[in-house]
């Protein structure tokens, strides 16, 4: 039988401005559709899995169209219900050598998920030979009813035997001025209800409030992540590192841990065509290893190599098939492919 994964979260428009200048410069836009949850399970449906996307999007033609995107994915609307009148939406100016890029959003807490009313998603019923569930920080960070929403169907899926997965992808914009001490019982809660969870020693250091004297980034990955998945239960924990270069190249690498043990990807160096939505691809790589029952040194190489492909394409949504990433991971020729 095929696999079936989903996320809960927002569907965002994404309004780009196009090639290099800033808004204040242009005026046209590029409008597509985005949000973690759906760049998770989009890619996913990339690799052989049934995916559903579980939010609420607005009763007008915006949502319309949003929907008809969704499908055009692959993915199930079969549980993304219809209200309200408003998308969140966010402006992408892309950086060019010293100015990096810049998001700025708008509408978005009057958006249709996160003025959605209580019972509005049936969480059994979706929790139901649900195999894994995606969720992120950034929904965790909207307001106290998404938070509730997000926790409720968490428990179902992990009643139900189903796989959670948490991004923490903590953005301190989204919790204002209390930022990591209003973050943190939200985080905590989160972290008991999953199994894989995706982050760094940066997030257990500021979200968590967990201390170390070690100064340099590895030492303090090896140190602290064996705390959290001993402290919170988690079974895999799974992230990147990234050095950036002043000729837009990136350098990433990876790292997992689970059962005691770190694995860790090669460091991959390549040039950056459009940043947002590559770690979304790291954490459909590291789902499909798991769900897969990959090794972990397999399951880091993919997820690591299924993020340096995402940055090579245009738009947050991962684009490469399971081929695709394999032929790239064992490839160290990059010419035509005929």
């Amino acid at each position: 039988m095929v696999k079936r994964v989903g996320a809960f979260g927002e569907v965002m428009m994404r309004l780009e401005v196009p090639g290099h200048d800033l808004l204040i410069q242009s005026n046209r836009l590029k409008y597509s559709f985005s949000g973690s949850g759906v760049n998770v399970v989009s890619a996913m449906t990339r690799y052989g899995y049934a995916g559903l996307l579980v939010s609420r999007l607005p009763v007008n033609p915006l949502g319309d169209a949003a929907e008809s995107y969704l499908r055009g994915l692959g993915l199930s609307t079969e549980y993304v219900r219809r209200g309200g009148q408003y998308i969140g939406m966010y402006f992408l100016e892309n950086g060019y050598g010293a100015r990096p890029g810049r998001v700025t959003y708008s509408n978005r807490m009057e958006s249709s998920f996160n003025i959605a009313p209580e019972g509005t998603y049936p969480f059994a019923t979706v929790a139901s030979g649900m195999d894994a569930i995606h969720f992120c920080g950034i929904t965790l960070a909207m307001n106290d009813s998404v938070r509730l929403a997000m926790k409720q169907l968490a428990q179902a899926v992990k009643e139900q035997g189903g796989t959670v997965v948490f991004d923490c992808n903590y953005r301190p914009a989204l919790w204002g001025d209390q930022g990591y001490a209003m973050a943190k019982p939200h985080y905590e809660e989160m972290l008991h209800l999953s199994d894989i969870v995706l982050m760094n020693e940066r997030d257990a250091l500021h979200i968590l409030g967990l201390n170390t004297d070690k100064v340099q980034r590895e030492e303090q990955l090896t140190e602290l992540i064996p705390l959290v998945a001993e402290r919170y239960g988690v079974r895999t924990l799974a992230g990147t590192h990234r050095t950036i270069y002043s000729d837009n190249r990136h350098c990433l690498q990876g790292y997992m841990f689970k059962e005691g043990v770190f694995a860790y990807s090669e460091p991959l160096t390549f040039s950056v065509y459009d940043r947002i939505g590559a770690g979304d691809a790291f954490a459909s790589g590291i789902m499909y290893g798991e769900l897969e029952g990959w090794m972990p040194a397999e399951t880091i190489s993919f997820a690591a190599t299924a993020g340096m492909l995402a940055h090579t394409v245009a738009g947050d949504t991962p684009m490469a098939s399971t081929g695709d990433i394999i032929q790239a991971r064992n490839s160290t020729v990059r010419d035509v492919t005929r």
